[in-house]
């Protein structure tokens, strides 16, 4: 699949992931851990399996980024996909202020996806909210390679692999569409270091542990 195509999938997948999950945090006015849970697990399991022969279904800067370092899909492509995912962030927590600011409280919106206000209260320093954010995003990654990446398991569980990513999110999910909208930036390097450092570990480690072989990346689409 053509770069600029998959982009398009990647915009789109990136959108839905903000504007559900977000639109559920804004909602249920953040209190509601279940329907949060489940809102962001879906709509990602659901793009992930629109999107993974297109894109690979990567809906994250830093898989797109982890998946660059293994060499799974070139720079380039994984720059592209950044720039689209951090746009179609945006634009979703652009429409939730504008849609949902008349009927719901959207001001702590910077907050909408992720731990974001642990750092920012001091209830969680900055140091253990990268932490717990690097071992959060190891379990998702190691999820991806294992599920989407490693043609040993895209064969028999392509389908089925969008569930268990999905099932598998973890705080490291696009702050800075909401960080932008709401003009919220504090410990806001947190959600990236952290993120990127334990995505990137877990896919080199699957990678030298079990040597994945992989005709692309995430699932098929030309790594070009």
């Amino acid at each position: 699949m053509p770069t600029s195509r998959a982009a398009v999938a990647e915009f789109l997948g990136s959108f839905a992931l903000m504007f559900v999950g977000g639109g559920a945090i804004i909602v249920t006015g953040g209190e509601s851990l279940v329907a949060i849970a489940f809102a962001h697990g879906l709509i990602l399991a659901a793009m992930i399996t629109a999107t993974i022969h297109l894109s690979g279904g990567q809906i994250n800067p830093v898989v797109s980024f982890a998946l660059g370092v293994i060499g799974k899909q070139s720079w380039p492509r994984v720059g592209v996909f950044v720039a689209v995912q951090i746009a179609g962030a945006i634009l979703a927590a652009l429409l939730l202020k504008l849609l949902l600011s008349g009927s719901y409280d959207v001001g702590n919106v910077g907050a909408t996806l992720g731990s974001l206000t642990m750092a920012d209260s001091g209830s969680v320093g900055p140091g253990r909210a990268v932490a717990l954010e690097a071992i959060a995003t190891f379990f998702l990654m190691f999820v991806i390679m294992g599920s989407a990446v490693d043609e040993r398991g895209v064969g028999a569980v392509k389908v089925t692999s969008g569930f268990a990513i999905g099932m598998t999110l973890a705080a490291a999910i696009l702050c800075l569409g909401p960080a932008l909208v709401a003009g919220a930036w504090d410990y806001h390097w947190v959600y990236w270091v952290g993120p990127i450092s334990g995505a990137t570990l877990a896919a080199v480690l699957y990678t030298v542990s079990f040597r994945t072989r992989s005709p692309g990346p995430a699932a098929g689409p030309s790594p070009s």
